[in-house]
C-alpha cells in the first residue's frame, strides 16, 4: 500500500494534464486508469478546438443558447492556453489555429448566427459574422448556399493521438506515477483520507481523489455514496481519404450537426454531434464497449460536407464511434463533491477542447490556490439535491 497526497482516476486528457500540473508543482500523484492512456473519448474524438457556441448548445432556443453561455470564459482561457500548449509540455501536439467558421444557409439560420454572435461578444469572444465577398474571400472552398458564417480567428484542431500522451509524459518527467490497466473496484474514506481499491487486490489511499473518468464518473461517485447527474452519449466520426489541401479553417454549422476539418496528412474528418447508439445489457449501459454506429448518422453526416462541394468527392475510408459525457444543463461538473472532504470532479461540457483549462483551474484548488477564474457556475453543489448524505 502507498499513499499520495492525490489520486486521479482516470488517464484521458483531463486526468492527465490535471496530473502534470500537480506534479510539476511538487506534490505526490497517482494517475490510475483501468485501460491505457488515451484509450477512450480523449483519443477517440475529431480533435475539434470550436471555442465558439456548438449546434448543441443553441438548438433549442436563446435561452438555452444564454445558460450554455456561461461556460464561455472558459473558452476564452482555452483559446489562450491551446495556443501555447505545446510549448508548455514540449511535444507536438499538432495544434493548429487558423480559424474557424460557423455557417448559416436559410435567414432563419443567419439571425440566430446573429443572436449567438452578439451573445459571445458580451463575453469577449471576438466573432464577427461575414457575408458576400468578404466571406468569399476567405473561405472560396465554401457552397454557394452559404450565406453568413461567424468567424472567430483563435478556432482549429489538435491531434488526439498526441494531446493526452504529451500531458501524460510531461506528468511523469515530473514524479507522477502512472498505473494502466487497473479498474478501481471501491472508494471510501478511511481515516481522513480516501482508500482506492482496485481489481487485482491492490489498496492505496490519498488525501484528495479526483474523478476525471469521463462517462466511468458515476459509477465512481457511487463508491463514494455520491449521485452526479453525468450521462454518456455515443458520437459518430468519419474520414475520408488523403486529398491536397482545401479546408484550411474548422467548419460548423449553425442550423445541424457538422464538425469538419483537414488533417495535417490531408483527410477530411467529419464529426458535429452525429449520435450512436449506446450498447445495453441486461438493461443496463455497457460503458466497456464502444457504441453502435448508425447508419442514418453515416448518411446525415456525409450529407452535411455538402457546404464544402470538394469534399463531397472524397470517399469515406473510415467511420467510427465514441462516447462523450453531458450535464442536465451543458456546462461542466468542475471542483470538490459537497460533503465529501477532498473528492473532486472534473467532466462534462466540451471536455476535449475546455480540457486544459478545466485541468489548471481544479489543480489551483486542489493546490490551495484560488482559481482565476470564478468555478461557482461549475461546481457539482448546483446538483446538491441528488444527495441526502
Amino acid at each position: 500500500m502507498a499513499h499520495y497526497d492525490t489520486a486521479v482516476i482516470g488517464g484521458g486528457l483531463l486526468g492527465c494534464a490535471i496530473a502534470w500540473h500537480l506534479a510539476r508543482a511538487g506534490t505526490r500523484v497517482l494517475i490510475v486508469e483501468k485501460d491505457q492512456v488515451n484509450r477512450h473519448a480523449s483519443g477517440q474524438n475529431a480533435g475539434s478546438l470550436h471555442f465558439q457556441l456548438e449546434f448543441r448548445m443553441v438548438e433549442h432556443g436563446d435561452d438555452a443558447a444564454r445558460l450554455a453561455a456561461r461556460a464561455l470564459p472558459l473558452h476564452l482561457d482555452a483559446q489562450r492556453t491551446w495556443a501555447g500548449l505545446e510549448a508548455a509540455l514540449g511535444a507536438p501536439c499538432g495544434v493548429a489555429l487558423r480559424g474557424g467558421l460557423m455557417l448559416a444557409e436559410t435567414p432563419a439560420e443567419v439571425a440566430a448566427l446573429d443572436r449567438k454572435a452578439a451573445l459571445e461578444r458580451e463575453y469577449g469572444l471576438d466573432v464577427q459574422v461575414l457575408g458576400g465577398p468578404q466571406l468569399r474571400e476567405l473561405a472560396p472552398y465554401l457552397a454557394d448556399t452559404v450565406r453568413a458564417a461567424g468567424h472567430l480567428p483563435g478556432e482549429g484542431k489538435a491531434n488526439p493521438r498526441l494531446v493526452t500522451p504529451a500531458f501524460a509524459h510531461a506528468a511523469l518527467r515530473h514524479g507522477a506515477e502512472l498505473r494502466t490497466g487497473h479498474r478501481v473496484t471501491a472508494l471510501h474514506r478511511d481515516g481522513g483520507r480516501w482508500r482506492l481499491s482496485t481489481g487485482d487486490g491492490r489498496s492505496d489511499t490519498a488525501d484528495t481523489v479526483v474523478l476525471a473518468a469521463g462517462v466511468w464518473t458515476a459509477e465512481l461517485a457511487a463508491m463514494a455514496d455520491v449521485r452526479l447527474p453525468v450521462f454518456p452519449v455515443g458520437l459518430t466520426m468519419s474520414a475520408t481519404a488523403r486529398t491536397a489541401p482545401l479546408l484550411p479553417h474548422l467548419i460548423q454549422h449553425v442550423g445541424r450537426r457538422l464538425s469538419m476539418k483537414q488533417t495535417a496528412e490531408g483527410n477530411v474528418l467529419l464529426g458535429g454531434g452525429w449520435p450512436a447508439k449506446l450498447v445495453t445489457r441486461h438493461g443496463r449501459t455497457d460503458l466497456d464497449r464502444n457504441p453502435e454506429l448508425r447508419y442514418e448518422s453515416l448518411t446525415g453526416n456525409a450529407d452535411a460536407a455538402r457546404v464544402v462541394p470538394a469534399v463531397m468527392r472524397l470517399p469515406i475510408i473510415r467511420s467510427w464511434s465514441g462516447m462523450t459525457t453531458l450535464t442536465p444543463d451543458q456546462l461542466p461538473l468542475l471542483g470538490p463533491v459537497p460533503r465529501r472532504p477532498g473528492l473532486h470532479v472534473a467532466t462534462g461540457g466540451s471536455a476535449f477542447t475546455l480540457g486544459p483549462t478545466y485541468a489548471r483551474l481544479l489543480a489551483s484548488t486542489l493546490l490551495g490556490d484560488r482559481p482565476d477564474l470564478p468555478l461557482d457556475d461549475y461546481s457539482p453543489a448546483r446538483f446538491g439535491a441528488l444527495n441526502f448524505v
